[in-house]
């Protein structure tokens, strides 16, 4: 097998491209032959040591990837050799071999794209879990995005839209407001050239948005926060901008608001029943259909430092994804 091999997390450039012997599962693994693996911000932490997960060196990086079983370790129950998976790991996903915790393993039904695959548990995970369970969207209600062009931004433009709420998409760009109106946002606005408050006061008729799915942090979050409704919810998903801001706690008061802390994996792991029952309504509402990840390019796992400067320069629109030939 080969795998980029992270040996000293002081950024990409320091991952190299290695031989590796193809290990054979423990007890509760299963080897994968990765078809495909998404890119994700975390994938960029990890490798600077920036991260909350500090694996043990070296490892390989890549959180989340789509492939098939070729080996069962002992004690797995329900996989199966030949069988194909989604997995959101951690680690693993840089490479054309990975043995994954099999209770992270995601069955998939005949017909589900592992390139779709690879860039859709974390993302449509996180939206789910962030909009249906700890924000309570109820239908009617408004919808701000941040960050909306971004593989989360994506999903939650269409968890949000499935819910029957109305959604208001922010993103950097023109050409990225554009892409979001094509996933289905109501609205848009380009905080680049727009005012942020000012917009969403149009836009809503005064009141302000229900909720906020806030990935992105810095800047844009007092002010939107400051421009909620009576009652609404501030999503804190991530910190993409880089700048983890400073919320003054009268804030929320004023307006009977709350700030609503979402980390999934941590859901995942305490709650393992609901998020699996969850993971099941998204793979059933990918199968109708009735929501897709948007891919802004596929590239040769050979590519990994090409793929990082790509997402590094902001261009990205919906998730890229490595592949294996």
């Amino acid at each position: 097998m080969h795998a980029w091999l992270c040996e000293n997390p002081i950024g990409v450039d320091a991952l190299t491209w290695k031989e590796l012997p193809t290990p054979q599962p423990g007890k509760g693994q299963v080897l994968v032959r990765i078809q495909a693996a998404s890119l994700n911000f975390p994938d960029l932490l990890i490798v600077q040591n920036k991260y909350q997960l500090k694996p043990e060196l070296p490892f390989v990086p890549g959180a989340e990837y789509a492939g098939v079983i070729e080996a069962v370790g002992e004690g797995v129950t329900g996989l199966q050799v030949g069988q194909a998976v989604a997995c959101l790991a951690g680690t693993g996903g840089f490479g054309t071999h990975t043995l994954a915790p099999a209770r992270q393993c995601l069955p998939l039904p005949p017909g589900f794209d592992p390139v779709h695959a690879a860039a859709f548990t974390m993302i449509y995970g996180t939206s789910h879990h962030a909009l249906l369970d700890r924000g309570q969207l109820k239908p009617g209600e408004t919808v701000l995005v941040l960050g909306a062009a971004g593989g989360v931004g994506m999903s939650a433009i269409q968890i949000a839209k499935l819910a029957g709420a109305r959604v208001i998409a922010a993103a950097s760009t023109d050409e990225k407001c554009d892409f979001c109106r094509q996933l289905g946002a109501d609205e848009t606005i380009n905080y680049s050239t727009q005012d942020l408050r000012e917009r969403l006061k149009e836009l809503t008729g005064g009141k302000g948005p229900d909720v906020i799915y806030d990935p992105v942090g810095g800047e844009y979050t007092e002010p939107a926060l400051r421009s909620l409704a009576w009652r609404g919810r501030h999503l804190v998903i991530g910190f993409t901008a880089g700048e983890i801001p400073a919320i003054r706690i009268n804030l929320p008061l004023v307006k009977g608001t709350s700030i609503v802390g979402v980390f999934w994996g941590e859901f995942a792991r305490r709650e393992p029943q609901a998020n699996a029952a969850m993971l099941q309504e998204l793979v059933g509402w990918y199968m109708q259909g009735k929501l897709k990840p948007a891919i802004d390019t596929t590239m040769p796992m050979s590519e990994l430092k090409a793929a990082y400067a790509r997402m590094a320069s902001r261009q990205v629109k919906g998730k890229l994804v490595l592949v294996n030939s």
